[in-house]
This record gives structure tokens, C-alpha cells and sequence, in this order.
């Protein structure tokens, strides 16, 4: 399959190969809001984030990205393209932002270039999928596009043991800037 990892930018949004000197940088920036956790599969909090790491590391089916604000030079996140695909399908998912660039339209540009690569990069239809109790990640997929094609029923438990509901949203190459 094509190669989705690349140094991506535009406007204020920089994403880089996610690397060694990202990870104290991530560290600190998941540390801004601690409260969003308890909706993600995983935590990137305290002794957690080492965890996650090494579980990230060991997985080879996702494209990392560090988030970094070009305006500032600050790192502010990450994002991933998750099980890219033979078959044209690429998933955007595991997207943390702090909550300094919340709000702004640095998320809405981040997906846009990221959605504009993966579908350079010959990708036909790309997906999204939000546990269900985090209205403003389903509103911001919504807004660029991606239609809701319905929500797996607690299928998976998150690091809190919560059993989350998981929607998907679905995003096809011909939708895309039509």
C-alpha cells in the first residue's frame, strides 16, 4: 500500500513522523487536560503514557503523527492513520489536541490535510470512529463531511472499564470538496 507517512503542513498545522524527542513534548501536552481521558480508549496520563507508548510502538498497522502548532513551534497533540488497506480504506482516529488550539480551527485544518494526503496518496474512502459520548470530535467529523453510518454497540472497553459505544463516520473520495 502507498506510504502515508510524510511531514504534512499547512497553515498553522505541522505533522510530523512521530520520534524519540516528540514523546516528553506529548507528554506534556496530553498533561493540559486531563479530564478528556476518561473518554478515550486509553490514557496518556502519569505512569499510562509510558504504557500507551509501548503498545503504540508495537502495533504496525498505524501511521503516527506528532501535532505541532508551526505558528508557535509547540508541539499540541497527535493523530494517526489507522489500518490503511489494500483496498483504498484508511481510518483518522486517535487525535488528541490541547485544549490552547481547541476551538480555533486547528483541528479542522489538521483533519482537512490529512484527508487531502490520504487521498493523494490514491485512498478512496476514509473513516472516523468516535465514542459516542464525545459530542464535539462527532461534530467536528460531521462538519467536514463524513456521514454517520451507524454506531457498533459497546464494542469496546476502554482503560476506565467503561463499555463504549463506537460511531462511524464514513468519508468517500467523490464527497470530498464536492
Amino acid at each position: 500500500m502507498v506510504e502515508l507517512s510524510a511531514t504534512l503542513e499547512q497553515g498553522p498545522v505541522r505533522l510530523e513522523p512521530v520520534a524519540e524527542h516528540h514523546l516528553e513534548p506529548l507528554r506534556v501536552a496530553c498533561a493540559e487536560d486531563k479530564d478528556i481521558w476518561d473518554i478515550y480508549p486509553v490514557s496518556m496520563l502519569d505512569e499510562n503514557f509510558d504504557k500507551a507508548i509501548e503498545a503504540f510502538h508495537d502495533t504496525t498497522n498505524w501511521v503516527r503523527f506528532a501535532v505541532i502548532n508551526s505558528q508557535t513551534g509547540k508541539l499540541v497533540g497527535m493523530t494517526n492513520y489507522i489500518n490503511p488497506d489494500q483496498h483504498g480504506v484508511v481510518e483518522i482516529g486517535g487525535t488528541y489536541i490541547a485544549p490552547s488550539v481547541r476551538g480555533s480551527g486547528f483541528n479542522d485544518a489538521m483533519k482537512k490535510l490529512m484527508i487531502d494526503h490520504a487521498f493523494a496518496q490514491g485512498f478512496t474512502r476514509i473513516e472516523f470512529r468516535v465514542d459516542t459520548r464525545n459530542k464535539r470530535s462527532m461534530a467536528a467529523v460531521m462538519k467536514l463531511g463524513a456521514q454517520h453510518e451507524g454506531t457498533l454497540r459497546k464494542n469496546r472497553i476502554t482503560w476506565t472499564g467503561y463499555v463504549r459505544d463506537t460511531a462511524v463516520f464514513g468519508l468517500l473520495k467523490e464527497e470530498w470538496g464536492a
